[in-house]
């Protein structure tokens, strides 16, 4: 089910509560990718917390198995691997036209982007308008979005995978003008505390979106 459809210009985002979901959302997903090259840049770094490799290998391959399914080439990124490396990060994504962010700790996922720089980077095609295709879901939509204050609810913002003296870092792109609350009264282990994060941002009159599992925000 999409839920929200707006129009920009170049910049595209496909933004779900949960994964792609059914044959609606992969047709408009699918719609938003034929005119690209099909190369798929695919970020896993929300996950470098966690040190069962056998579980992530599964992971990656199904996740691969998926987009390839669609005809789309997907390739691991590893921001780990250009940390205080902006610009050789810029020039590799520079074979893409689509990105594609896998969920777990958005927190961990934050401060990967920043190391990289990759945060710099989506900032700035997104302020120039550079037709690009990108795919967020579950809680990694929200790295869009003005802060992550709310959603240490839901994920743990102490966890250091790369180095213990780093900071968290709660503020987040601006890239949306809104926050986004994935998994609102869905049967998600994490709903229950998406509904006390959207009581929260209710009671501080944040601006916010609440996705249910099903929906989905295009910006095409």
């Amino acid at each position: 089910m999409i839920l929200f459809r707006f129009l920009v210009d170049k910049m595209r985002y496909y933004l779900s509560s949960y994964r792609l979901w059914d044959e609606e959302n992969i047709k408009k997903f699918t719609e938003m990718c034929s005119i690209t090259n099909k190369k798929v840049a695919y970020i896993n770094n929300a996950i470098d917390y966690s040190d069962d490799q056998e579980r992530i290998k599964k992971w990656l391959e199904e996740w691969f198995d998926s987009l390839k399914s669609l005809w789309l080439s997907p390739e691991l990124i590893d921001l780990r691997n250009y940390f205080g490396k902006k610009v050789e990060l810029q020039q590799k994504l520079e074979e893409f036209d689509i990105v594609r962010v896998r969920w777990w700790n958005t927190f961990v996922l934050r401060q990967a982007m920043k190391l990289s720089w990759i945060d710099e980077i989506l900032i700035n095609r997104h302020q120039n308008h550079i037709d690009k295709i990108y795919a967020w879901y579950s809680a990694w939509v929200c790295v869009l979005g003005p802060t992550l204050k709310w959603l240490s609810i839901v994920d743990d913002p102490s966890l250091r995978p790369y180095w213990d003296e780093l900071e968290v870092i709660w503020d987040w792109l601006w890239i949306l003008p809104y926050m986004v609350a994935p998994h609102y009264k869905s049967d998600h282990n994490e709903s229950a505390d998406i509904d006390k994060e959207v009581e929260l941002m209710i009671d501080k009159k944040m601006l916010f979106i609440a996705l249910r599992d099903w929906e989905a925000i295009i910006i095409n």
